[in-house]
């Protein structure tokens, strides 16, 4: 897969089939629109192109959106793009001048400029250009226009929900981490560095690394208890996270911080590493003691180690 960040170092396309989206944490849905694009593409004998945007464009557009949490990084994204096996990958920084640019003009000056697509392939309520004047019938009738093929990929859902980026959101912050990973067809994770904490985990058996995410926009899951997996030089560790304020100490700071149940022994201070969110195993809880805490504590360890084995036979 190629990876461009500039039209400038891009050459144009003699022919293309192209997907457009700011793909806000890359999931089922998103692969469903992907693979068909693929499979158009194949069959036309010509490349497959996704054209995205970083930041999200809704941070530039509206900025009651800076509380909007950021699902998946960039690096993360890019990952999952190359696994999807696309020819090539453009990732646009989207800016106010781009954000200025109307629907008729991104389609005449980037999308049939750059890329000459033969097929454009497009979520059910996909929307570009200034004031979202580009909307599914605009592009129905372009493409009829200009004799480019083009096709609108239904919603994917489950049940009664429709995958998106919106309601993993609320699965993440409403603590369904389980159901978030199956949504996201990947698991929820982040970058985070290793900063200095209270130091008590050594002093009951369970010591910690104290965690606090590199990106400032990262959507955190609902405070609790669960069974993380960090990735650390490239090695997968198992353990158990607290996210949370520790109300049997009286704090009220929320914390990140995770056991590694490998008695993990190197100095990770100022390092960062991987975090991933398996499940939730229950909710923070006040107990009347420490000994009461370090009891329960085993009681989650057991769980995660029950949990740990199913993940580890790819469960």
């Amino acid at each position: 897969m190629e990876v461009y960040t500039t039209l400038e170092e891009f050459s144009p396309l003699s022919s293309s089939v192209i997907t457009i989206g700011s793909y806000d944490g890359l999931h089922r849905g998103h692969f469903h629109i992907i693979n068909r694009m693929k499979s158009i593409a194949h069959s036309l004998k010509t490349v497959s192109v996704v054209l995205t945007f970083n930041p999200h464009p809704r941070y530039i557009i509206d900025s009651s959106a800076s509380s909007l949490g950021l699902i998946m990084s960039l690096e993360k994204k890019i990952d999952i793009f190359r696994k999807l096996d696309i020819d090539k990958l453009i990732i646009l920084e989207f800016n106010e001048s781009l954000m200025k640019i109307n629907a008729q003009s991104f389609m005449n000056d980037i999308l049939v400029k750059y890329f000459n697509p033969k097929y454009i392939v497009a979520g059910h309520n996909h929307h570009f250009g200034h004031k979202k004047s580009g909307n599914v019938k605009f592009l129905k009738d372009y493409c009829k226009n200009n004799k480019i093929g083009h096709e609108i990929v239904k919603p994917l859902s489950d049940g009664k929900n429709v995958i998106s980026s919106t309601n993993i959101r609320k699965l993440i912050s409403s603590g369904f981490i389980r159901r978030a990973n199956y949504e996201l067809g990947s698991i929820f994770g982040f970058n985070a560095k290793v900063v200095h904490g209270a130091g008590r985990g050594k002093d009951i058996e369970f010591p910690t690394a104290n965690l606090q995410p590199l990106e400032e926009k990262q959507i955190l899951p609902k405070k609790g208890v669960y069974l993380t997996r960090c990735i650390i030089d490239g090695l997968s560790h198992y353990g158990m996270c607290n996210f949370g304020t520790r109300p049997t100490f009286r704090e009220d700071d929320l914390v990140l911080e995770v056991h590694l149940f490998d008695d993990y022994s190197k100095d990770l201070y100022d390092r960062s590493i991987w975090i991933e969110f398996l499940e939730r195993i229950r909710s923070e809880k006040k107990f009347s003691s420490v000994i009461d805490l370090k009891k329960q504590l085993y009681i989650d360890k057991k769980k995660c180690l029950v949990l740990k084995d199913k993940y580890e036979l790819g469960g």
